[in-house]
This record gives C-alpha cells, structure tokens and sequence, in this order.
C-alpha cells in the first residue's frame, strides 16, 4: 500500500479499522489497538493504543496486548488485522469454543483453504511462554501456534480473512461493499 497506515485507508468512506471495529466490538468487552508510532493518529476510534516494548514484528504487538489486557483482569486476548473488513460476526464466539478443546487455551481461525493464525485467541497465561519465544528469537506467529498446539476454529469463508494488501485488493472489497448496497 506504498507506505501508508492500513488502518486508515479508506473503504467505502471509512477507514479500515472502522470496519474491523464494527465487526469485532460487538463480540468483545474492550478493544485495544496494537500499532507503534505517534498513538494520536489513532485517538479518533476511542480505544486504547498499545505499541511493542521492542518493535519485533506481530508476535511483539501480540505480547505487548496480553500484558496490557491482564492488567485489566482480562483473561484472553482475540486479535485480528486491521486490513480484514469481513471478519465473521461469530469469530469470538467460535474461536473460544475451538480455545476449550487447545491444552493451553490459544486457537486460530481457519477457513477452508488455510489457517489465519494472527486471528486468534490468546489465554493471558501465556504471557511468560511468548516472551521466551520472544527472547529467543522466535518471531514467527505459527511457530508460536504451534509449538503451543492452538486449536483451529473452522469457517466456511475464506472471503471472510481477505487482507487488503495492495489497492487491487481494496479496489475489490470497494467494488464488493458496492454491489451489496
């Protein structure tokens, strides 16, 4: 996207993460937003912004989220991209129904074709194991995953974990909002 803060491009008028909120408020008590940089940009959408101790990619806005989200005697985290306009109205629900049968709580969303392990949910619990894997190096979502046997909460549509990674694929989602009004 040329550089520019995903969370504010624009669809259908709105920003990105207006749409992710709309689809993920309903199903949470609070949203935190995870993103380094100046948080102001951020301030409009009402939610707290949590950036990296150390800037190490996903895995570290992850950890920062469960630290913060266990200071609010929260006990599990659900994350979920910020350039996913479509996400499922029964993500929370399904993920944490996937979360009883993991032996340490942490599922994925996985649709017909693939896994989507950065829409997950965490237990908090598992604060001390990421900053381990985090320590050593580990900065790769799955690898996390699944050294820690998340379980996977099945969908039927893929369209539903589409990320709008270039103005082709924004271009799409536009024409997609368009034809459904």
């Amino acid at each position: 996207m040329g550089g520019a803060d995903k969370a504010l491009l624009t669809l259908a008028g709105r920003p990105l993460l207006s749409h992710v909120l709309e689809r993920l408020e309903p199903q949470v008590d609070r949203v935190l937003i995870s993103a380094n940089g100046d948080p102001a940009r951020l301030a409009g959408f009402g939610c707290p912004v949590v950036g990296d101790a150390v800037p190490m990619g996903p895995l570290a806005g992850v950890l920062a989220c469960l630290r913060r989200a266990a200071d609010m005697g929260a006990t599990h985290l659900v994350t979920v991209p910020v350039d996913t306009p479509f996400l499922p109205g029964d993500l929370v629900p399904q993920l944490l129904l996937a979360a009883l049968a993991a032996p340490e709580g942490l599922a994925l969303a996985r649709d017909d074709l693939r896994d989507h392990p950065a829409t997950a949910i965490w237990p908090v619990g598992l604060i001390t194991a990421l900053e381990s894997h985090l320590g050593e190096g580990g900065a790769k979502v799955t690898g996390f995953t699944r050294a820690h046997q998340a379980a996977t909460a099945r969908f039927p549509d893929p369209a539903a974990f589409d990320n709008l990674n270039t103005p082709g694929d924004l271009a799409r989602a536009e024409a997609l909002l368009k034809g459904r009004g």
